[in-house]
Order: structure tokens, then C-alpha cells, then sequence
């Protein structure tokens, strides 16, 4: 479903510490803006097969973010290339592509449009992403006016509207309270059981636990071990 083909990323760094565009500008036509490399994904390679369930583990500047972005399109990998079979939904970022001027109702259109859904289909499902947000009472409210766990539930009810082929989580499910908390893990595990290849990034080893059959685990932007999720998970505390 998914194959990671000896990828590298890197990045280029700015060494001066430069506050504006003009300092840097200015910085720059004088020949003293230098960088230096950082590489977050170093010769990964990987094959996910359909219907796996695969969590990514790792300390903080792992690559765990970066190896998903480079999946899901946003990143261009430095070196190697990445092949997926399937429509795929990226829950990067959730409401990242919200217009906090307009209000939920024309934001779910909006949003909605984004990840290519139609508008048609947006309208049939309209009410749904509502109820799940249980956004009824706000819907003509400018996003603006919401909390952070308003807009993240939200984006996550029109992010899960569908059963994609391949789906990117980068800890996400830990959006709202207690009661959403539950509310997405089941909506997530429906999307599981129905045969969804899953990646999936999360601090909380007992979700990985819970959720994955398979881990991966990341430091310095190399894989330290991939296997079992109980015996990678028992590993990795271990080293902690």
C-alpha cells in the first residue's frame, strides 16, 4: 500500500538570527546569510501493506512529523521517492484550513472543498459533521469566536466524513475533552475495522498499544527497530 523507498530529508537552517524580511534582505545582498543542513529523515525504507495498522514512535526531532508530511505530499523527500496505492486522507494539521472570518456552517464548505469533497456530498453530509462536532448551537458563529477544541472538532468531523484506502493520523486524537477523546478513538477503530491502512503518530504508547499492530520506531531520523507493537513499545520505555 504504501512504500518508502530509501528516503532522505533535509533541511537548510539559517544560522544568523535574522527578525525581519528587510534585515534579511539587506543580509543577504551583502553575502552574510549562510545555512547549514539538518537531516530529519535519513535513508528510510519501508513497506506498509493494506490494512495494516502502523504506529510511528520516537522522542521529540525523531522525523516521526516530517516521515508523515513526506507521505501525505506535503514534503518532497530530499532523496528517494514514496509510492502509495489509494486515496489518502492526512489528519496533519487538523482545521489548518480554516478562514477563522467565516462561520463553521461556510467553513465546513470550505474545508470540505479542500480535501476534495463535493459540494453535493458536503450537503448530504451536513448535518452529520454538526451533530458529531456537537457544534449545533455555534454553526453561524465566526471560527474566530471558537476555542481551540471547537475548531479541532470540527476539522476532525469533516476530516473522518469518509473511509479513505490510506489514512495519516499525527496525534490527533487527543483533540477536545474526556467525552470527544472517546468520541474520535471510536470513530478511528470504526475506520480501522473497516480495512483502512493506517499511520499513525502518538506520544501515548498505551494508544499505540491499543490501536496498532505494528510500530515503528524513529530516532535521529533512522529506524531503530519495526515489529511487533508490544514488543517495540516494551523497548522503546525501556531505553526512556
Amino acid at each position: 500500500m504504501i512504500h518508502i523507498n530509501h528516503v532522505t530529508m533535509d533541511y537548510r537552517i539559517q544560522k544568523e538570527h535574522i527578525r525581519s524580511f528587510k534585515e534579511y534582505l539587506v543580509s543577504a545582498l551583502k553575502g552574510k546569510v549562510t545555512y547549514e543542513s539538518f537531516r530529519a529523515i535519513d535513508d528510510i525504507d519501508l513497506f506498509i501493506k493494506k490494512g495494516e495498522v502502523c504506529g510511528i514512535i520516537g522522542r521529540n526531532g525523531a522525523g516521526k512529523s516530517t516521515l508523515l508530511k513526506m507521505i501525505a505530499g506535503v514534503l518532497t523527500p530530499t532523496k528517494g521517492n514514496i509510492k502509495i496505492e489509494g486515496t489518502i486522507a492526512p489528519m496533519l494539521e487538523l482545521g489548518a484550513g480554516f478562514d477563522h472570518d467565516l462561520t463553521a456552517r461556510e467553513n465546513i464548505y470550505l474545508n470540505g472543498a479542500i480535501l476534495g469533497y463535493s459540494r453535493k456530498f458536503l450537503e448530504s453530509k451536513y448535518d452529520e459533521i454538526v451533530s458529531f462536532a456537537e457544534l449545533e448551537n455555534f454553526i453561524e458563529n465566526p471560527v474566530r469566536t471558537f476555542s481551540s477544541g471547537m475548531i479541532m472538532r470540527l476539522a476532525f468531523s469533516i476530516a473522518t466524513l469518509v473511509e479513505p484506502e490510506v489514512l495519516i493520523i499525527d496525534e490527533i486524537l487527543s483533540v477536545g475533552d474526556a467525552h470527544f477523546q472517546k468520541k474520535s478513538g471510536d470513530r478511528m477503530k470504526q475506520l480501522i475495522n473497516g480495512g483502512t491502512t493506517v499511520l499513525m503518530v502518538s506520544h501515548s504508547n498505551n494508544q499505540i498499544r491499543e490501536m496498532c499492530s505494528r510500530v515503528i520506531w524513529l530516532e535521529h531520523g533512522k529506524v531503530i527497530m519495526d515489529g511487533d507493537a508490544e514488543k517495540v513499545c516494551t523497548a522503546y520505555e525501556a531505553k526512556e
